[in-house]
C-alpha cells in the first residue's frame, strides 16, 4: 500500500524536491496534505497535479485565494496553524515532512509525534529552538526523527555501523564567499551571498551557508539527534561537498559517507528508510574528481558559526534566540539594509542581551523566539540609521 504523507513547506526547496521523488515513484507515496506559507500559485499546482485531501497557506488571505482555485477539487483548504495541525493529525499520515523554516510548524511537528506520526526532518531551527523538547516527545513516544539535511542522513547512516562512536564531521562547503578576504566580506552583496557553488537552496539557507551560520545550526541539530557531546563534533570545510560527513569510531575507523550534491538523495532514504531505492542521480566518478580537500573554518571571517557553538554549549533558550535573530538579520541584509558582516553583530548583540530560561518549555521557548526577533529587528534598525548617517 502506497505511504501517505503530509509535506510542510511543500513550495520551498526541499517541499517541491519532495514532490520529485514522490512523482519518481508512482503508487508508492500517496501525498495527503501540502502546506506552504504565501506562495498561492505554486500551491495551487502542486494541488491539482497530487490531489491531497488537505491544503494550508500559513497566510489567510491566501487561502482564500486557494479556495478559489483549486474549488473544483475534492480538498479541504485551511489556514495558519490551525491548518498545519490538521495537516500532520490527518487520519493515515505515517510520516511529515518538516521542510518550514523557522519555528511556526513546532507546535504542529510535537502534535504529530503524539498523533503516532514519524518525522523526516529538513528544518534545522526546530531541533535548534527546541531541541530537547522534541527529541525527549519523540523518544517517550517511540517514534523516528529521520534527518533530510544531507549532513545529518549522512551521519544518520554512517551511525548503523553499530560501535562506540568517537567523533562526528560535519563538512561545509565554505559557501560562495570562502575565498573573501574580511575586508571583502563587507561589500558583499546578496546575489553573491547567494551564488552558491554547489547546493540549490532558498535564500535564508544560502545565506546561512555563505556566513556559515547554517554550520553552527547544524552542529546543534547533530548534538540533539544523536545525542552528542559538543566535544564530539568537528566542522570541516570540504569544497568539493561529496563527502558530506564522517563519523570516527573507538577503534579508530572512520566511516564516510560520500555522494553527488543531489538533495533528492537524503529525502528519498527519509521517505524510504530503512529500505534504499533506486534513484536516477548522477554517479560520483572518483578518478576524474582527483582529490578531495578539508581544512578548519577560519572563525575569524565566518564568526556566525562561534557564535552558534557557543550558543549552543550555553543551552536553554540561547539557541531559539540565536535562530530568530539570525532569521531577522539575513532579511535586512537580503533587503539590502545592513552588510553581511553586520549579521553576527546583530545576533551577537541580542545574544548579550538576552535573560535565558534553563530549561525551558514549549511556551517559554516561542517567547524567547519572539523575543528575539522584536529585538533583532530594533538592533537591525540601529545599524541602518547608523549606516545611512555615513
Amino acid at each position: 500500500m502506497a505511504k501517505e504523507i503530509a509535506i510542510l513547506g511543500s513550495t520551498g526547496s526541499i517541499g517541491r524536491q519532495t514532490l520529485e521523488v514522490v512523482a519518481a515513484h508512482p503508487g508508492q507515496f500517496r501525498v495527503a496534505a501540502l502546506a506552504g506559507a504565501r506562495n498561492v500559485e505554486l500551491l495551487a499546482e502542486q494541488v491539482k497535479r497530487f490531489r491531497p485531501r488537505l491544503a494550508v497557506l500559513l497566510d489567510p488571505e491566501g487561502a482564500r485565494e486557494l479556495a478559489a482555485k483549486v474549488s473544483g477539487l475534492k480538498v479541504q483548504v485551511l489556514a495558519g496553524e490551525e491548518g498545519l495541525l490538521a495537516a500532520v493529525c490527518l487520519a493515515g499520515v505515517e510520516l511529515v515532512v518538516a521542510a518550514m523554516v523557522g519555528i511556526r510548524s513546532l507546535p504542529a511537528i510535537l502534535a504529530a509525534l503524539e498523533a503516532g506520526k514519524d518525522i523526516a526532518l529538513a528544518n534545522k531551527e526546530l531541533l535548534v529552538a527546541a531541541g530537547q523538547v522534541v527529541m525527549d516527545r519523540a523518544r517517550s513516544l517511540d517514534r523516528q526523527i529521520i534527518p533530510v539535511d544531507s549532513e545529518h542522513s549522512a551521519i544518520f547512516q554512517c551511525l548503523r555501523q553499530g560501535g562506540r562512536v568517537v567523533q562526528v564531521i560535519i563538512t561545509a562547503s565554505g559557501g560562495p564567499l570562502r575565498e573573501k578576504t574580511l575586508a571583502e566580506m563587507a561589500a558583499v552583496t546578496p546575489e553573491q551571498a547567494l551564488n552558491h557553488p554547489t547546493w540549490v537552496m532558498g535564500p535564508k539557507i544560502t545565506v546561512d551557508s555563505a556566513t556559515l551560520m547554517n554550520k553552527g545550526l547544524e552542529v546543534i541539530e547533530a548534538r540533539h539527534l544523536f545525542n552528542l557531546d559538543y566535544d564530539q563534533i568537528e566542522v570541516l570545510i570540504h569544497p568539493q561537498s561529496v563527502v558530506h560527513a564522517l563519523v570516527r569510531y573507538s577503534d579508530g575507523a572512520l566511516f564516510a559517507h560520500l555522494g553527488p550534491a543531489d538533495m533528492r538523495l537524503p529525502i528519498q532514504y527519509a521517505l524510504t528508510w530503512p529500505e534504499r531505492w533506486d534513484l536516477d542521480s548522477q554517479v560520483l566518478d572518483l578518478a576524474a574528481l582527483g582529490h578531495l580537500d578539508f581544512s578548519r573554518p577560519d572563525l575569524e571571517r565566518f564568526p556566525c558559526l562561534e557564535l552558534a557553538c557557543r550558543a549552543g554549549r550555553a543551552g536553554g533558550t540561547y539557541p531559539a534566540v540565536l535562530s530568530a535573530a539570525d532569521e531577522v538579520a539575513v532579511q535586512y541584509f537580503l533587503a539590502r539594509r545592513i552588510p553581511l558582516t553586520a549579521i553576527s553583530q546583530v545576533i551577537a548583540r541580542v545574544l548579550e542581551e538576552h535573560r535565558p530560561v534553563t530549561t525551558p518549555d514549549l511556551e517559554q521557548i516561542l517567547a524567547a523566539d519572539a523575543w528575539a526577533r522584536r529585538r533583532a529587528g530594533e538592533v537591525a534598525e540601529g545599524f541602518c540609521k547608523g549606516v545611512e548617517a555615513q
